[in-house]
């Protein structure tokens, strides 16, 4: 049964937890991106997203208290300055967890966890570029051909289109004709 189990422990003390989870925590904000278990992963998930809600509204007293966790000023002042405005719009949900399969030496599951904005593949959000409309080489073909020809040089081809379709006799009258 798992009466009352809130957060897992990740088989470390308190202490031991609460730092790792502010320096994986950091290395996050810093480089938008790690590679980790799933396990911290998902740890690191529910750690991370209070604080990003809270770099939202720039505050001294915010400020304070997202430093007490994270116990980095770099760290601080980044999450502040580049991934809040970022997120400004987003009501939650700021990080994506990935699973990337089993580990070599452990066979862990190993899983990538990121910042949803700052990932231009899977951006949805942000200015995309407008498609360019695919067309097909036939028809671009005929669209050069028609476009190039002036309209006297359409008229003589249509008159020699009709003259190569008239049927040519070979009757001997019209030879002694001539």
């Amino acid at each position: 049964m798992r009466h009352g189990k809130k957060t897992n422990h990740l088989g470390r003390k308190t202490a031991h937890r609460k730092a790792m989870l502010a320096n994986m925590a950091c290395s996050l904000i810093e480089h938008k991106r790690i590679n980790t278990t799933v396990a911290k992963a998902k740890a690191l998930k529910v750690f991370v997203e209070p604080l990003v809600t809270k770099s939202k509204d720039d505050t001294t007293h915010n400020r304070r208290i997202v430093f007490s966790k994270l116990r980095s000023k770099e760290a601080v002042s980044e999450l502040f300055r580049e991934v809040a405005p970022k997120v400004g719009d987003r009501p939650g949900g700021y990080t994506r967890v990935i699973k990337l399969g089993s580990r070599l030496g452990d066979a862990a599951e190993m899983a990538l966890v990121e910042l949803v904005d700052f990932n231009e593949t899977y951006n949805v959000s942000g200015d995309k570029p407008k498609k360019k409309k695919s067309t097909r080489r036939a028809g671009k073909k005929k669209a050069e051909e028609t476009t190039a020809q002036p309209e006297e040089a359409k008229a003589e081809t249509r008159k020699e289109e009709s003259k190569a379709e008239e049927p040519k006799t070979d009757n001997k009258e019209d030879k002694k004709d001539e």
